[in-house]
């Protein structure tokens, strides 16, 4: 059975807001993520996406 994280959890992990979270959420950037209603269930095992918003994000997307 998978475990999942909420997207208040992923904010904390991650720190990142939880509005970035929902938004990565909803642009499919988290692998394995569920959507219930309103809301996001994400893997207690993803990975923290790259943020391509930065300079060494946008050097890391197109390694």
């Amino acid at each position: 059975m998978f475990e999942y994280m909420t997207v208040q959890e992923a904010s904390k992990k991650w720190e990142l807001s939880e509005r970035r979270i929902q938004k990565l959420c909803a642009d499919n950037r988290i692998d394995g993520v569920i959507h219930l209603s309103r809301v996001w269930l994400i893997p207690k095992g993803a990975k923290k996406p790259i943020d391509g918003r930065t300079k060494r994000g946008k050097e890391l997307k197109h390694e």
